[in-house]
C-alpha cells in the first residue's frame, strides 16, 4: 500500500496526555487476501485523501479537522473487516465521523469503494495497529465511541494474551473515550464473550449498560459474518459499556 499523504501532515503540534504502558503484543495476525480491481482502484484514487498508515510511534495526535474537514464526534471501529457495519452506521449518522482501522488491505479498499459509492464524506480508514493509534494519535477523552466487532478470538490458551479485550488494552480504549462515550463489543465466541464481560466490568472507567450481556443495539447492523454465525447456530454476544467521568469506586 502506498501512502502519498504523510502521517505528520495529519497531526497537530500538540503533546498528547500520558498513556498507560503497553506491552508490544500484537492483537492481530497479517492476512493475505486477493484484492479486487475495484478495491485496488479505490485505494489508488482515495487513499491520499481518505487514508493513512499508523506509525509505530508518534509524538503528536491526529489532526481530525484536517483528516475529515471538520470537528465532529468521532467513532473508532477497530477491525472493520469488509466494512459493512461502518458504512451502514456512517450513512445512518452523518453528523458523526467514522475512522475504520484494519490490517487487511482488501477490506480497507472495500470500505473506501463503498464510501465513495454511497457518497459518504464522514468515513476515513487507517492501516495498522489500532493500539498504536490509540496510544500515540488519539488524545484522551476525545472519542464518541469505540466499536470492536467480532475480533480475532485467538482460541488457543497460549494466544489469549493477543486478544484485544484484555486489561491493558481496555484501559487504553477507556482512556480514549469522552465521559459518557460508548465502548461496544460483539463476538460469537462464547468463551471470549465471558472474558470480555469480566475484563470490561473490572475496568474502573467503564460501567455496564446492562446486567451482563446487552441486546444487540438497533444501530449495529447484522453483517454477513454475523449472519453466517447465526446460521451455524452460534450465539452472538453484545457488550455495551459507557465511560464514567471518574474511576468507579
Amino acid at each position: 500500500m502506498t501512502t502519498s499523504t504523510a502521517t505528520d501532515a495529519l497531526t497537530a503540534d500538540v503533546v498528547p496526555a500520558a498513556t498507560p504502558p503497553m506491552p508490544h503484543v500484537r492483537t492481530f495476525k497479517p492476512r493475505r487476501g486477493r484484492i479486487t480491481t475495484a478495491q485496488s482502484a479505490a485505494i489508488d484514487r482515495l487513499w491520499p485523501r481518505w487514508g493513512f498508515e499508523i506509525p509505530d510511534s508518534s509524538a503528536v495526535p491526529l489532526a481530525r479537522a484536517e483528516l475529515f474537514g471538520r470537528e465532529a464526534p468521532l467513532v473508532l471501529e477497530i477491525g472493520c473487516g469488509m466494512g459493512e457495519a461502518v458504512i451502514a452506521m456512517a450513512a445512518a449518522t452523518p453528523e458523526h465521523d467514522f475512522l475504520a482501522v484494519d490490517v487487511h488491505t482488501p477490506g480497507l479498499g472495500n470500505v473506501l469503494a463503498m464510501a465513495e459509492r454511497a457518497g459518504l464524506s464522514n468515513v476515513r480508514v487507517a492501516a495498522g495497529d489500532a493500539l498504536d493509534l490509540l496510544r500515540d494519535l488519539i488524545p484522551a477523552q476525545s472519542l464518541e465511541a469505540v466499536h470492536v466487532y467480532f475480533p480475532d478470538p485467538w482460541p488457543k490458551a497460549r494466544h489469549h494474551k493477543r486478544r484485544i479485550i484484555r486489561p491493558d488494552a481496555v484501559a487504553l480504549l477507556a482512556r480514549g473515550l469522552r465521559p459518557g462515550g460508548r465502548l461496544h463489543c460483539a463476538t460469537d465466541w462464547a468463551e471470549y464473550a465471558a472474558q470480555m464481560l469480566e475484563v470490561l466490568s473490572a475496568e474502573p472507567l467503564l460501567r455496564n449498560t446492562a446486567e451482563g450481556y446487552a441486546p444487540r443495539p438497533a444501530h449495529r447492523p447484522v453483517t454477513k459474518f454475523e449472519a453466517r454465525a447465526i446460521q451455524d447456530g452460534r450465539e452472538v454476544f453484545d457488550l455495551c459499556f459507557l465511560r464514567a467521568a471518574a474511576p468507579l469506586a
